[in-house]
């Protein structure tokens, strides 16, 4: 008789580990071009300035002939193989800080912060750094590199014992033992600046802001006296008045809100950036933005460059409260003469950084009457603001098509489909419906309200929202009502949006739903953000039947 083999299998469930996070100091990649260290001057026989834009994010180690670390101190423009290099706005860390946080700063037009962002820094245990650089703003940025002084064994008198190196006033050690890096003096109580303490090499310096002047001393500032006095802080002319004295600016130009600066005229709308530049100033040159594709053109009088917030290169970010788009108005001579009949030129090169900046948060308002008589409803005229924002009403929960010309009729209990709209769909942008609220006046501050949202909270069990492909549409549905009393024929709706960067994990949008929200996004308060007032009407309503 065949015998039985009983088999028993044994089935072990594995769960794989969570993956763990590589240590910078292993993963990076390395930046190794000559080109961004400190002693590279650029020329423009040697081409374009370079830009750093294809840095996005990782972590990264100057080696080779980049140089040894990044800069600590002040880097003058044209340098690094660009026009605006970037270096690190304060100390090196130790090794056992772990990574930490600082302020790289782009150098130009002798303001050796006039750009900055914020980096990551960490001293690996063989005594070198590594960098999680961020993508630049604007071009031409680039992060240089910077070969430190070495301080080799048989040193002469600079050594402390065998391999035991000092440093120079004004450095220390690296975690190699052998580096001396550059101490940031104006971290320590700003340097005993008064105003602005810049660090150099080895050293360090104060400034003063625009209209002022440094004492004798070297530390504290005071206002300048008058146009004899470094021009009266003017970039143009300055002229002596009864009052005492005030900046002017040639024809074309404006004066700046420091009322010392003179800027090219930039207008700000919610579709487009005009920038109008006057003919005088730009001479022989060819002007076009970062994306070189994009050009000036004249008109007679001035070269004017349009562009859209998502065209030409621009870059939006978000910075505290506010949206700001950056761009960068470059002029080269022109190879041959244009119709323009411009046949001399009088500068080399001309750059104009461009920036406009929108509020973070918005206050939308739009209206319908509804009625117990099959009366038609009358939707009054979009509205938006000067960010591209519009509260419609719209036929359907398709969210296609908004009512324009034909008025819908709505009886209570119907659905009325209403949406947060931008007019230019910004990429790296996500938006946040803090408040929709209802009120029977067009007043914003009506007593009588009735809250749909809240908190970015529904607060209405019958609303409904809808999922959007773009991060700033946001797409509602709600059962037609209005307010008790006869006197209460129209119904306003008011919605408070905020706007958020996407790749912003702490910010107020990413927590979406947060009933006890203290109103703070990014470290500032949503209460003093800039809002923009739209509302519409008045509604007219025909009640024959």
């Amino acid at each position: 008789m065949p015998q039985l083999l009983l088999l028993t299998c044994l089935f072990i469930t594995v769960t794989p580990a969570a993956p763990m996070a590589l240590d910078p100091c292993s993963a990076y990649i390395s930046l190794n071009e000559p080109w961004r260290n400190t002693d590279h001057q650029f020329e423009e026989s040697q081409g374009p300035p370079l830009c750093d834009n294809h840095v996005d994010g990782e972590w990264y180690r100057f080696t080779s002939m980049a140089g040894d670390a990044m800069p600590t101190f002040c880097i003058p423009e044209n340098s690094c193989g660009t026009h605006a290099p970037v270096w690190l706005n304060g100390s090196h860390p130790l090794e056992d800080e772990g990574i930490v946080q600082r302020q790289a700063c782009a150098s130009f037009r002798g303001n050796c912060c006039l750009w900055n962002t914020t980096v990551e820094v960490k001293a690996c245990p063989r005594g070198y750094y590594v960098y999680r650089l961020t993508k630049p703003s604007v071009c031409f940025h680039v992060y240089c590199g910077h070969f430190y002084d070495i301080c080799d064994e048989d040193c002469h008198g600079s050594c402390v014992g065998a391999g035991e190196c000092t440093c120079a006033p004004g450095t220390m050690l690296g975690p190699d033992r052998q580096t001396c890096f550059d101490v940031n003096e104006c971290e320590q109580n700003n340097g005993g600046c008064s105003e602005i303490c810049v660090n150099l090499k080895n050293s360090f310096r104060c400034e003063c802001r625009v209209g002022r002047v440094l004492r004798s001393d070297g530390r504290t500032c005071e206002d300048i006296e008058g146009c004899h006095n470094n021009n009266g802080g003017c970039s143009h002319s300055c002229l002596v008045s009864e009052r005492g004295y005030q900046c002017e600016c040639p024809r074309g130009l404006v004066l700046s809100e420091d009322n010392h600066t003179c800027q090219v005229p930039v207008s700000c709308k919610s579709s487009t950036v005009e920038v109008s530049i006057p003919r005088d100033l730009v001479g022989g040159l060819e002007l076009f933005l970062t994306n070189t594709s994009c050009r000036g053109v004249s008109n007679g009088t001035h070269v004017n460059i349009v562009f859209s917030l998502k065209t030409c290169g621009t870059v939006v970010n978000v910075v505290n409260d506010k949206i700001v788009a950056s761009n960068l108005v470059t002029g080269l001579p022109k190879q041959t003469p244009g119709s323009s009949g411009d046949i001399i030129i009088r500068t080399s090169k001309l750059l104009i950084p461009v920036t406009c900046e929108f509020p973070r948060l918005y206050t939308i308002s739009e209206g319908y009457v509804p009625n117990l008589r099959n009366a038609p409803l009358e939707i009054m005229g979009r509205s938006h603001g000067i960010f591209p924002f519009t509260l419609e009403i719209f036929k359907d929960n398709e969210f296609e098509e908004p009512y324009r010309e034909a008025l819908p009729t709505l009886k209570l209990r119907d659905s009325l489909y209403f949406g947060i709209e931008p007019l230019v769909h910004v990429n790296g942008l996500e938006s946040l419906v803090e408040s929709c609220f209802a009120t029977p006046t067009s007043k914003i501050d009506e007593i009588l309200k009735y809250y749909l949202i809240q908190d970015g909270c529904v607060s209405d069990d019958s609303v409904k929202q809808y999922t959007s492909r773009d991060h700033l549409a946001k797409h509602f549905q709600v059962p037609v009502f209005k307010f008790v009393g006869k006197d209460h024929k129209e119904v306003f709706l008011h919605c408070q949006v905020l706007v958020c960067g996407m790749l912003e994990e702490r910010s107020r949008c990413a927590q979406g739903c947060h009933r006890r929200v203290r109103r703070e996004a990014e470290g500032g308060s949503t209460a003093n953000m800039q809002s923009q007032m739209l509302t519409g009407g008045p509604i007219t309503i025909d009640w024959e039947d």
